[in-house]
Order: C-alpha cells, then structure tokens, then sequence
C-alpha cells in the first residue's frame, strides 16, 4: 500500500482581493498529523475546502490517490439533520462529538478537521486527542485555536500566512519559537529595504545631472524596489484591545448561599451550593457538556432565578456579559451600527475616539467596519463582541465561551488583558491552556447537584482531583479507566500490538451498529418527558459511559486491525 495521498502543486485562489492562496504546495502521506495555523481571515477553511474538493483552486494542480476517502468536518455543528430524530434530541456538545465519532468510524483515508474542539467538554477533547495520536493509517489535518490540543496532537505545522504556505517539520512549540524569529527577520529586512528606499527617493529628487550608463542602472533599481514594496503584502496588524474597568466596588462581589436550582426536580443542576466571590478573583467554571455551566452563570448573575438559595451582589458592582451564543448582536446592522448605533464616536476609558479608529484596534478595516455582521466570518464575529464588551466599564466580567473562533494572536492578546484586568471575572471554557493561564480557582460541576471549588487552574484542578481518595463525581467513569488501563497489557513483548482474535474480529463488525443504537437509545430519553421517564433519566450516565467505552473499544481494535 503506497502511502501517497495527495498533493497540491502551485495551487492559487482569489475572491476579487489578494490571493487567499498564492503558489500553494503541500503533500499528505499517511500517518500525518498536521496543524494548519494562521490568523482569522488567512484563508485556512479554504484551504481544507480545496483539499477536500469543495472548492476548486483558479489554477494549480491537485494530486489525489486513486480511490482516496476524504472526511472533512466542517467548524459549524448542524442545526438538524433531515429525518435523524436521534441527532436532533442532542445538545451542540453532543452532536459536535456524534459527527467527530461518525467521522472516525468511517475510516478515511484523511480526515479534515475544522476547529474540532468548539462546544466540546475537557472530557471530549482528552478523548479526540487520545483518538487521533492512535491513528497510524489515516492521515489527519487539523485548524484549532487549542494551544494545548496543537501541542499534544501535532507532529507538523502548514502555517498559512497572506496567502502563502510553509511547512515545519517540528511540533507547536518549536515552530511558535521558529516563527516568531522569522518574524523578527523580516522586519528587519524591510526596515533596512525602507532606508535604502527613502535614500534613493532623495537622490533622484535632487535630479540625474548625467544620463550615464551608472546613473540608468541606478535609476532602474529604484523602479525595482518601488515594485517590490507595492508588491509586498505586509501583515494585518495586532490587535490593540484594552480593558476599561469600573470605579472598585465592595471586597465582596458576590455571596452565595445553600444555591439550588434544577429544570426536572428529580434532577438538580446544582443543589446546596455556598461560596464567595471576592473582588479580583479570576474563577472559571468547569464541568460536562450539559453539567449547567452556562445555567450557574445565569443564576450567579441575576439572569436566572433560582429554586432555593439566594445569591446577594456586593455594593456598586457593573457587570458585563460575553455571551457565547453572540445573541447580543444584530446580523442585518454593520459592524459600525452594532458598536456605536448611528454616532461616528464612541467612548473609550473616558475619552471620546471616532468608531473606525475604534474598530481598527480589534482588526476591522473600513469596508469590514461598513459590513453586516450576517457577513462576518466566526473569528470576527468574536473580536466584534469583545469590542462592544470593552466599551462597557464593568468591575464584574462574565465571558461564556469567549477563545471559541478567536485566533491564537487574539486570545493570548486577551489573556494578557484579563491578567491585568483590575475587576472580577468569571469565565467558563474548556480550553484548558486558557483556564491555566488565567483562572486563580475554579468551580466545577461535578454531577447530581454538585459544586465544588478548587483553588487554581485547570492543571491544579487536575491534580487534586487524581490525588483525592475518592474521585469526584462527574469524571471519567471507572469501567472506561479500567479499559484503558487494562490495554497496554494486550502488546506482545516486543511492543507491537497483537492481531485480533476471531472473536474480536466479530466484536469489531459488532461495534458500529452498537454504537448507532446506544447514541438512538440516549437521544430517544433526552427527548422525552423527564418527569414521565425518570428511571430512564437516571440510566443516562451509565448508558453514556457505556457509549464512551465502547468507542474506545472501536479505536483499538480498529488500530490493531490496520
């Protein structure tokens, strides 16, 4: 079997601009574990678009190998699938898992996978991750904003950059710190290019005194440096963002006592719940999809009521929303109208300052600024809400989800920012790098109701949760622990893994449709009365390991297979 997949030669791509892509060249082999990095707006989904024969380049030469299966799985999660009940009855986090599992289970030659890690739990990432590094026969290209999922996953790096493709034979860390010299040399090359320009701007305003054959050729390498810098494709600025923070309000922000809430009676999202938030505390929130992360914000913030308990705001607290839903904005406006209404001005830490120059420090050009929002892309959309978000002198910042669809640039730009943020935060997300950065304790749903604190972020969290005694509900079932734990023993002893036995053979054809009807058999309770199937509620979490467990197995065997 040859290990040639495809390749991409001198592959070019333009919308009436620059071109997104300029003399593109790649190849795939099997066993690839690629990251595809860039800002917002660089051209990477159009890339995989390219790759997986969505769209056709304007000129260049696309390879593929005979009979090659490609899977691409686009960023955005299907509101519906027609006539697929079971998929409908899921949550995004759920169903953004249930595509990344069909994917998988079709066994593709290359798979593409665009932003994988959005609405999905730490659970569901630790387990992609653990599903790709296992893969050896399928080649796997993938665009995240997941420091640490790019860290643990990717072998190589095709960084696209104003319209241009490299490749890096090296993991993320080491390409972050190979970039950003190359960076630091470019720079250096045009500023010393700008000087010897300026000089020969200056020489020839004085006038050729002789048309000698020196002087032409002079001449003539100033029209050739005038042309290189209006070729030349400088890179889209950094973002500017700042933070303005609210007059302090109280030392406590927040009182929380013996909170209880929960849609169906018979199942809280959280019960007994008593904690303080106090002024400068930087505390995220943790849990499953579908644990209440976003439900506890609402009660913690005024938005939603609960059953029992009461949660008291300190004095002179201003609060500011991030909303992960983006709800707050108005499509058919333009991105101008969405920030300042009809005004040409808006205020900014006290001072008055026009709304394109405004925008230009979130990375908004004026025809972005004078665009629908319907029009923006997920990157953008996101930098427009924290643009409207930083407008607002706040003492209490609550922010759902905000690394999803931001760059890498953006959100270490905003990490920065909330570090020295002088407020309160509270922050749900699961990017764990993010949360490490920069959380000082974390409230964690565990399960059935419960909230508990832990100091630090994710890492620390992790920690002590491997090191209590009793592990806290809500982790990873103990049948799927066990199953991993059990594996390594089925290596032979020189390290290679055994070949399947006819009864996991068997077991391995099995599997698939036994997934199909466990993921039916979850959805079809989801969907129903919770109040007339409350024993069938309650089977959930053990039908859902069970579900986890047997993906595993699929993986595998699947692995041992190949």
């Amino acid at each position: 079997m040859s290990d040639f997949l495809m390749s991409l030669k001198d592959v070019s791509l333009a919308f009436g601009g620059p071109a997104v892509l300029d003399r593109v060249a790649l190849s795939v082999s099997r066993g690839l574990r690629a990251a595809l990095t860039g800002r917002n707006g660089e051209g990477k989904s159009t890339l995989m678009k390219v790759m997986a024969g969505e769209l056709e380049p304007d000129t260049g030469e696309i390879v593929r190998a005979p009979g090659l299966k490609t899977v691409y799985v686009s960023q955005s999660v299907p509101a519906d699938r027609p006539g697929d009940d079971a998929f409908n009855a899921l949550s995004g986090g759920r169903r953004r898992r249930k595509i990344l599992e069909d994917a998988l289970l079709s066994k593709p030659d290359l798979l593409l996978l665009d932003e994988p890690t959005n609405h999905l739990d730490v659970e569901a990432i630790d387990w992609l991750e653990g599903m790709i590094r296992r893969q050896r026969e399928m080649a796997v290209v993938i665009v995240t904003h997941d420091r640490r999922f790019l860290k643990r996953v990717a072998t190589k790096i095709f960084d696209l950059d104003r319209g241009e493709l490299s490749g890096w034979e090296c993991d993320y860390p080491t390409f972050v710190r190979r970039k950003a010299e190359l960076v630091a040399d470019e720079a250096v090359y045009w500023e010393r290019k700008a000087k010897k320009l300026a000089q020969e701007e200056a020489w020839i305003r004085r006038g050729v005194k002789a048309r000698t054959t020196r002087n032409e050729g002079r001449v003539a390498a100033l029209m050739k440096l005038r042309e290189e810098f209006a070729a030349r494709r400088t890179a889209v600025g950094t973002a500017t963002m700042k933070l303005d923070t609210a007059a302090p309000g109280g030392v406590r922000v927040l009182k929380i006592e013996n909170l209880g809430f929960g849609y169906d009676p018979a199942k809280p999202v959280v019960c007994g719940f008593t904690a303080d938030v106090l002024r400068g505390e930087r505390i995220g929130i943790l849990g499953r999809n579908g644990a209440g992360k976003t439900t506890l914000l609402n009660l913690l913030t005024g938005r939603l009521a609960p059953t029992s308990g009461s949660v008291t705001v300190g004095t002179n607290v201003e609060l500011a929303f991030f909303d992960q839903l983006r709800t707050e904005m108005k499509p058919e406006l333009t991105v101008g109208e969405n920030v300042a209404s009809d005004r040409d001005e808006v205020v900014v830490g006290g001072a008055r300052k026009h709304v394109y120059s405004y925008l230009a420090d979130f990375l908004f050009s004026p025809e972005r600024v004078r665009t629908p929002v319907k029009a923006l892309s997920g990157g953008e959309r996101a930098r427009l809400m924290l643009a409207k978000l930083f407008l607002q002198p706040a003492n209490l910042l609550v922010m759902d989800e905000p690394p999803n669809d931001l760059d890498i640039e953006t959100l270490e730009l905003l990490e920065e920012q909330l570090l020295n943020y002088r407020g309160t935060l509270l922050l749900v997300s699961h990017d764990r790098e993010f949360l490490d950065n920069v959380v000082t304790s974390t409230f964690v749903l565990e399960g059935d109701g419960e909230v508990r604190q832990y100091p630090g972020g994710y890492a620390d969290y992790e920690r002590q949760r491997k090191s209590s005694p009793e592990r806290p509900a809500g982790g990873r079932p103990a049948a799927d622990g066990a199953d991993s734990a059990a594996r390594p023993a089925q290596a032979s002893a020189s390290g290679a893994p055994r070949k399947l036995s006819y009864r996991e053979r068997l077991e391995l054809e099995a599997l698939p449709d036994r997934i199909d009807a466990m993921e039916k058999e979850i959805a079809a309770i989801l969907a129903s009365d919770p109040l007339k199937s409350r024993d069938d509620y309650a089977r959930v979490p053990a039908l859902q390991a069970e579900l986890d467990a047997a993906v595993e197995r699929w993986a595998e065997l699947g692995e041992r297979q190949s």
